[in-house]
């Protein structure tokens, strides 16, 4: 089973933006999907019961920092990480994870608390031998400002991949609201905010994000 990650030890980032609508990808493209949230706000969790009966299953596991079990056989698993996790927790985490997604704002608090957590990251054994594959999102930005080019250049000077960076759009909360990701949104209407998805999409799909690759 595919298992994704979304870390940052800041909140407020946009974790659950980035868990729910990676859950309800791959759930409009018929894999069967688990939404593993381990947040004690349980945000996904609350998405997924406004999720319309109609809407492709995902099947919600609320972990609260408990064990579960991963279920056999294929599919993927997104997980929605909690705030503030360092040293051994961070450790625990990372070994339920193939692949790490760290969401990042546009403001100086979060590019700090970014760059120390990068460098925890690094220090620990599974990232440095290749066991989880970590990658950034610059989130929530509104380009053409002078604070989104200094985040631009804080995330190129990072030793991991920058892989996306999605706007300030209206439309994840419209989707949020009815439990649905902007993939399950009319085409027309987040056409641009799909197109900024893709290159992440792809690298999920590629080796390059699975470990020992």
């Amino acid at each position: 089973m595919r298992r994704i990650m979304v870390l940052n030890p800041k909140g407020g980032c946009g974790k659950s933006t980035i868990a729910t609508n990676l859950a309800s990808y791959y759930a409009a493209r018929g894999e069967t999907t688990y939404l593993v949230d381990f947040d004690i706000q349980g945000s996904s969790m609350d998405w997924l019961d406004a999720r319309p009966e109609s809407a492709p299953a995902i099947q919600g596991v609320l972990a609260d920092e408990g064990e579960f079990l991963i279920p056999h056989g294929g599919g993927v698993m997104v997980m929605d990480a909690p705030a503030g996790v360092h040293g051994k927790r961070l450790k625990q985490y990372l070994k339920r994870a193939q692949t790490l997604l760290i969401p990042v704002l546009p403001s100086p608090m979060d590019m700090r608390a970014t760059a120390r957590f990068v460098e925890e990251l690094l220090l620990v054994g599974r990232v440095r031998r290749d066991k989880t594959r970590i990658a950034v999102i610059a989130n929530r930005v509104r380009q053409q400002t002078r604070i989104y080019h200094s985040l631009e250049r804080f995330l190129e000077q990072l030793s991991i991949p920058f892989l996306i960076t999605l706007r300030d759009s209206q439309n994840y909360i419209r989707a949020a609201q009815q439990g649905q990701g902007i993939f399950e949104l009319a085409p027309h209407e987040v056409q641009h905010d799909i197109e900024q998805w893709q290159p992440l999409l792809q690298w999920l799909e590629g080796r390059e994000s699975l470990p020992g690759k």
